[in-house]
């Protein structure tokens, strides 16, 4: 996903549009920050559908929208988000 400040999207968004269209999101930025990403209908009807599919077919919406170059997720890295807290106390342990 290309960044672009404000100023420069609007100098660019003939270019930015087309590019969404084709499937490259772009975040838009205010000093540095991140406040908005422009994305295709497409993509954004996809995200806001309700009522349809559920977790499956958000993981495909966003297997449909990953880049081949991105690299998967390894074991490793997944283990790291999950919780090695043994959880709450039940009452009658």
């Amino acid at each position: 996903m290309q960044s672009f400040s404000i100023a420069d999207a609007r100098s660019q968004l003939p270019k930015i549009i087309n590019a969404a269209e084709k499937g490259d999101a772009a975040q838009l930025t205010r000093r540095g920050k991140a406040v908005a990403v422009l994305l295709s209908l497409k993509e954004y009807e996809a995200l806001t559908t309700k009522g349809k599919g559920g977790l499956l077919q958000a993981f495909k919406v966003h297997q449909s929208m990953a880049k081949e170059e991105d690299t998967p997720l390894s074991d490793e890295e997944v283990d790291s988000w999950r919780s090695k807290e043994t959880g709450r106390p039940l009452p009658w342990e």
